[in-house]
């Protein structure tokens, strides 16, 4: 018997026995879930029924899944997880820049697919608990991290930012000036470092950049360390 209070997740997968493997595997562990086998549907079922969570493959039979992730941004900030077969990192950064918090690459292990979940409903959770009790404002440069309301400006301007994009400028703001390794981020991110994340992890850094750096070449505040990590630098 599912819980009541656990969290409803949203299957937008138009491959039958992957859909019914994730419906199965989220049955087993007491999550609630919704499925939809194509775009217009995923859209349709995202705003009537609010689901905390969304699982999104790419490839549907009416359009693409990047359509989709656009639609739902435009009027919510829902976490959507990416299903796909796409492997390469312009497919990944095309999502990402669409608004997808994360992205899973098939063939996936039921494990990967419910740590991701796990860690995604873990910040929502803590999302909510930070917005009343983290008041502090970071200020650095021309970039100011209002904490409480969860929102980041770069000279001014609100920054359009994902929720995952966010997450990790928070994690390298409140660490300014030290070097973060590859590890300590994914884990931090993830709640576990897996295989393909530290590949995820240079997908996301290349789409917050393009957000951040007035030249991304030459970055002002984000500094590579190469094959060990990043540092948020201290600007004047």
């Amino acid at each position: 018997m599912n819980n009541s209070n656990s969290p409803v997740v949203l299957v937008v997968e138009d491959d039958i026995p992957i859909q019914n493997l994730i419906i199965t595997t989220l049955k087993t562990h007491d999550y609630r879930y919704l499925k939809a086998n194509n775009g217009n549907e995923a859209v349709m079922m995202a705003s009537s029924h609010n689901p905390e969570v969304v699982f999104l493959d790419l490839g549907l039979p009416d359009m693409d899944g990047i359509e989709v992730i656009k639609q739902i941004r435009s009027w919510s900030n829902m976490p959507i997880i990416v299903i796909s077969a796409r492997s390469d990192d312009a497919d990944k950064i095309e999502a990402l820049d669409a608004g997808a918090d994360d992205y899973l690459t098939k063939p996936f292990s039921v494990e990967e697919l419910l740590a991701r979940l796990r860690v995604t409903v873990r910040r929502l959770a803590l999302m909510k608990s930070d917005s009343s009790s983290d008041s502090s404002v970071y200020t650095n440069g021309k970039l100011k991290i209002e904490y409480s309301a969860g929102c980041a400006y770069l000279d001014g301007e609100e920054m359009k930012l994902t929720p995952m994009e966010y997450k990790l400028l928070c994690l390298l703001a409140k660490n300014t000036g030290k070097v973060l390794t590859h590890t300590y981020i994914t884990e931090n991110i993830w709640g576990k470092s897996w295989d393909n994340d530290i590949a995820s992890l240079r997908v996301f850094m290349v789409t917050l950049r393009k957000k951040l750096e007035a030249t991304p070449d030459s970055p002002h505040y984000i500094q590579t360390h190469i094959g060990i990590g990043y540092r948020m630098l201290k600007v004047d």
